[in-house]
């Protein structure tokens, strides 16, 4: 109902009806080939768990396949970079799989051995305590292929006795502030939880009316849906490309309970990030 200048209510058009008319008409247009380029298009966009050696389908999700109780999953490549340098150097991690996906914006590698500057979602056990798990993801996850990946990553009954850590970053300007983001001090991290997650965060809480995006927002989403404990550490940097200042940032993070008995030798940490920054460099460089 609306109601106009001169005071009178009149029914408000509804544009329900004209939509789905148009969807008949669409569909009743679309020839057979139309709807078999869609079905490619479908399959090619599907999210697949392999073992990535052998290239052969995990026949369940990842998490209902190997018991787990820490899962901590760096997302973009400053994160991803995070957890190489200052985790995977702590122990020995196996590498249990790896999703396989293709959207506009991204193609997975198929290559054993990976460099920062290629696109891939890997995930790791630790040797010496096979239910710790660890996710480097540093492809764009596409939003009609999330759930895809929640599935087969958690599975349609997650257990709930297992924290969940999540890490990745976002630029400055779309941290929502009444001051102006120039005097802010860059980078910097917030946290969002789960309403079960009950340590305490490793720096502030995301302030409203601010937002998480993409596959972390989608992984924090599945787990306050099934209550499982969760947590997102988000840092807020001017530099998305590969960063040492933007990958310190979230050195506060190993302090957390789930990371702190993963870290033993930060100094050694910081020479393996000096390396990874100047291979990442090299390869990048158009003229080398």
């Amino acid at each position: 109902m609306a109601a106009t200048f001169f005071g009178e209510v009149v029914k408000a058009p509804c544009r329900a009806g004209t939509e789905e008319e148009e969807e008949e008409e669409e569909a009743e247009r679309e020839t057979p080939e139309d709807r078999e380029v869609r079905r490619q298009l479908v399959r090619k966009r599907e999210v697949r768990l392999l073992r990535r050696q052998t290239k052969t389908s995990l026949e369940v999700s990842l998490l209902e396949k190997y018991p787990c109780s820490k899962f901590i999953i760096a997302i973009g490549n400053n994160a991803v970079a995070f957890l190489s340098s200052f985790v995977m150097n702590s122990g020995i991690w196996e590498e249990v799989g790896c999703a396989k996906l293709w959207n506009e914006w991204c193609r997975t590698t198929d290559a054993v051995s990976l460099s920062p500057t290629e696109a891939f979602c890997v995930f790791y056990h630790l040797k010496s305590n096979p239910s710790v798990f660890l996710c480097q993801c540093s492809c764009y996850v596409a939003e009609d292929q999330q759930y895809q990946w929640l599935e087969k990553v958690f599975g349609s009954c997650p257990k709930k006795n297992m924290q969940v850590t999540i890490l990745t970053c976002r630029h400055i300007t779309d941290y929502k502030t009444s001051e102006s983001t120039c005097s802010l001090p860059s980078p910097f991290l917030r946290a969002l939880k789960t309403q079960n997650f009950k340590d305490p965060a490793c720096c502030s809480l995301l302030e409203q009316p601010n937002i998480v995006h993409d596959l972390p927002a989608a992984v924090l989403s599945y787990c306050q849906v099934w209550r499982i404990p969760a947590i997102l550490y988000l840092c807020y940097t001017d530099v998305m490309k590969l960063d040492p200042i933007t990958v310190e940032a979230f050195k506060p993070v190993l302090s957390s309970r789930s990371l702190k008995c993963l870290v033993k030798n930060i100094p050694q940490s910081t020479e393996i990030l000096k390396k990874l920054m100047t291979t990442n460099e090299i390869q990048s460089n158009i003229y080398t």
